[in-house]
């Protein structure tokens, strides 16, 4: 029982070391001995991440006014806003001429 419970901490050891080692590193970046390219990799990671999350909202609002297609899925008060702007004539080039 004793033999198996040395083993036991014996392995542990280097896994608590391996933390504590990755602690120390990730730690010691803050501070005024950083690493500067750990720093740079890391905020680029991070904008990346946030560039790419940002590009799926627009992507996704995109969809979601317009439709895969013309008029596939498109929401009810973008066709009823639609409707009003083709009554209205709001966004039309006038063509009678004397605007040109």
């Amino acid at each position: 029982m004793y033999i198996c419970i040395l083993i036991s901490e014996s392995l542990m050891i280097p896994i608590f070391g391996t933390l504590l080692s990755i602690l120390s590193s990730v730690t010691g970046q803050i501070g005024p001995n950083y690493d500067p390219l750990f720093y740079d990799v890391m905020l680029y990671i991070f904008g990346t991440m946030m560039f790419s999350i940002f590009l799926l909202g627009v992507i996704g609002y995109w969809i979601r006014v317009h439709g895969w297609a013309y008029k596939d899925n498109r929401e009810r008060w973008v066709d009823e806003l639609d409707g009003h702007f083709e009554n209205e004539g709001i966004g039309l080039i006038p063509d009678n001429g004397k605007y040109w």
